[in-house]
């Protein structure tokens, strides 16, 4: 296995090569790399997790070899994403793959067909939901759409993958649109009942709410945020994690503490990148 400096240029070497393969998973044959930050990582990040609400429809040119470039910026060994379709998955992992040397497992959550969010054709429209990528293989994969979804179709996905070299159940999930708390109320019982089964848990998602929010307590009751300044009594100051300076994206903990965290900005959604790295407990 080829990693670190060693991943990176063969994967500029593999790029032309990959060409006749990927096709059209690539959009516009576009392989030119975006240059990352000096001081980004040469591989994955052990214990080290992301959330992102990648926003559909953003369609901003070159969004998914940006994407990827901003997810290479920081290379978490764990990354969950909402608001994904398959295809654009499919693409940003195919970028992160042979132009970064980031090689990730990947698994769809999708809760919705949606032609006009996802393309495709009428008869096979893409899949819409959440996507999670593991630098681990993962396994026991479920796939929960909420009973009331408000508004739209939302859903949870969960995989046990590794962290800090343990088995770790990974929830990925995204709540109803932020003017309906009665909806987000109910989805956070469904999710915090499959939560509450596991002592070691990372929860990512985009919750559409403030911490001191009622409907998120079912969450507060079992885990922490990864930013020691939010909680339910909002005592701290958050960092903010929208465009419309919000916390709505979150990692919980049950089984891990944080070392440290950092919201970075982006152009490619409304929501910004929430990453971390953790310890166990």
């Amino acid at each position: 296995m080829v990693s670190g400096t060693g991943a990176r240029f063969l994967a500029g070497g593999m790029i032309l090569a990959c060409m006749a393969i990927l096709g059209p998973s690539t959009p516009g044959g576009s392989y030119v790399a975006k240059t990352l930050p000096a001081d980004a990582p040469e591989d994955f990040v052990p214990n080290r997790v992301m959330t992102w609400n990648i926003c559909n429809p953003c369609n901003e040119s070159g969004s998914n070899a940006g994407r990827a470039a901003d997810i290479a910026s920081y290379a978490p060994q764990v990354v969950g994403l909402q608001e994904a379709c398959v295809r654009d998955v499919e693409r940003i992992r195919d970028y992160l793959q042979y132009l970064y040397g980031l090689d990730y497992h990947v698994e769809y959550g999708s809760v919705l067909q949606s032609w006009s969010r996802c393309g495709g054709v009428p008869w096979n429209p893409g899949g819409f939901g959440q996507a999670i990528l593991s630098a681990a293989p993962m396994k026991d994969r479920a796939n929960v759409e909420y009973p009331e979804g408000g508004s739209e179709d939302r859903g949870y996905m969960a995989v046990t993958t590794e962290v800090d070299g343990r088995p770790v159940r990974v929830f990925n999930t995204h709540l109803a649109q932020r003017q309906q708390a009665e909806f987000r109320a109910a989805q956070v019982d469904v999710l915090a009942k499959e939560v509450a089964r596991h002592d070691r848990t990372i929860v990512l998602g985009d919750f559409n709410a403030m911490p001191g929010a009622p409907e998120l307590s079912g969450m507060w009751d079992l885990a922490a945020d990864v930013d020691p300044e939010c909680g339910p009594a909002a005592t701290g100051s958050c960092d903010v994690t929208t465009d419309w300076y919000s916390k709505f994206d979150y990692v919980f903990l049950r089984g891990f503490v944080p070392r440290g965290h950092e919201v970075s900005l982006t152009e490619y959604s409304d929501h910004n990148l929430l990453h971390a790295d953790l310890e166990p407990a």
